[in-house]
């Protein structure tokens, strides 16, 4: 039986997310799954997202991509640390197989290049995580 994944995407920096999640849609076409992308304004808004989601029972596994991009005041530590926050919690307190593809950089070109998938290929990364996580979670709750 396919497994059931939702791709969470921020938009804020939308030509890094839309690299991200063509890397995520890649990495998952040879798997048994079936794919959902769902967007977001922002990385804040990624975790709340996935909790309802998760609320509804119809993913088995989620995928988290974003970029926040470090600028002049302490808003990106704030979005950077909440958002990661967010998803641990859930995924520690709810055993959520998520991925995790929100990029938190310096600037836009260590964003690009992390993004690019003959780069470094984050999104790939991102769907691999959320994979190994479903056989991990298989293996362990019955």
């Amino acid at each position: 039986m396919a497994h059931r994944i939702l791709i969470a995407t921020s938009r804020y920096y939308d030509h890094i997310s839309r690299e991200l999640e063509a890397g995520a849609l890649e990495a998952l076409s040879d798997e048994d799954v079936v794919t959902e992308v769902i967007e977001v304004p922002g990385a804040f808004e990624v975790p709340g997202i996935i909790a309802m989601a998760a609320d509804s029972g119809q993913y088995d596994g989620y995928i988290a991509l974003g970029c926040v991009i470090r600028g002049e005041t302490s808003h990106y530590d704030y979005v950077c640390g909440e958002s990661a926050r967010g998803l641990m919690d859930l995924a520690v307190k709810r055993r959520l197989a998520i991925g995790y593809g929100i990029l938190t950089v310096e600037n836009e070109a260590q964003a690009l290049a992390r993004a690019d998938r003959k780069q470094k290929n984050k999104g790939k990364d991102a769907a691999d995580a959320c994979l190994a996580m479903l056989k991990m979670r298989k293996k362990f709750v019955r």
